[in-house]
């Protein structure tokens, strides 16, 4: 990335924080953006890089990460899935590697991620995330000088209700719970086996993340795919169901938008404040 384009970023990054609760930042510890990293990369900062990637990183653990209002580990779903969709290999082996090293995150809720990512940002970028996945898992165990478990084989019963039907009613519960609008029509695939069967009738219910949790990936996936419709339903529904407070929408954006792009950013605070304005 020029230099040229990294101030334009962090400029833009900075002017949308005052509209979203600057106020609300916090007291500084005596934590610097070097302590910050980390802390949550566990890892040092690079011994050399460039201006550029000096000032980006000074602005995201100086300023981002340590901000009140979001943990860290519910930054970390914001930025995987930020880090995943742009297939940066490199940003993504080091997210792995500090969800799991910090303990934030196990294997299972990573794997768990993966399969909601897949849904959300594509199969083909799911399967990047996959192997950064198991190879950051290896890694971790060989610094420890021991051999990585193998992940658990499955069994049908991962696979949810076996009954159709049963599977179907499920997903028209579920999405009208997630998404607080009406189940669509049964009409067609992408609806009938797609949406009410796959997404709603079993991926959101699946037991290793919650809720909250699977809301977090899923606005950040549905922010970097530039998807207007589902960027509309999944902030609204997270806000109406009470699932995020508007205050943790703002440090989700906010965190989104020092991994993407100050536009994507500006799209969903745009929906985010028109949700707030209609329901005050």
């Amino acid at each position: 990335m020029k230099s040229s384009d990294v101030k334009t970023k962090l400029s833009g990054l900075m002017a949308l924080m005052p509209a979203w609760g600057m106020h609300r930042l916090r007291e500084r510890t005596a934590m610097n953006a070097d302590e910050m990293y980390r802390s949550v990369m566990m890892a040092d900062p690079p011994a050399e890089e460039t201006p550029s990637d000096a000032a980006e990183r000074q602005y995201r653990f100086g300023t981002v990460w340590g901000r009140d209002g979001l943990s860290i580990r519910d930054r970390r779903f914001v930025t995987l899935a930020c880090t995943s969709a742009d297939v940066d290999v490199d940003a993504m082996d080091a997210q792995v590697y500090a969800a799991l090293k910090s303990g934030d995150l196990t294997i299972g809720q990573l794997n768990e991620l993966t399969l909601h990512f897949a849904v959300y940002c594509g199969w083909p970028r799911a399967s990047q995330l996959e192997g950064c996945v198991r190879a950051q898992w290896q890694r971790i165990h060989d610094e420890q000088g021991e051999a990585a478990p193998a992940f658990p084989q499955l069994g049908v019963e991962d696979l949810g209700p076996a009954d159709p039907a049963r599977r179907v009613a499920g997903g028209v519960r579920s999405f009208e719970e997630i998404n607080l609008v009406p189940a669509p029509s049964q009409d067609s695939p992408y609806f009938y086996s797609g949406i009410l069967s796959f997404v709603f009738g079993h991926l959101w219910l699946r037991p290793g993340l919650t809720r909250r949790e699977r809301r977090l990936i899923t606005i950040a996936c549905v922010g970097v795919s530039d998807a207007k419709n589902p960027i509309w339903s999944h902030v609204t529904s997270a806000l109406g169901s009470g699932d995020l407070a508007y205050a943790e929408m703002e440090e989700v954006i906010l965190q989104f938008s020092a991994y993407a792009t100050k536009a994507r950013a500006e799209v969903l605070r745009n929906v985010a404040v028109q949700w707030q304005e209609s329901h005050t």
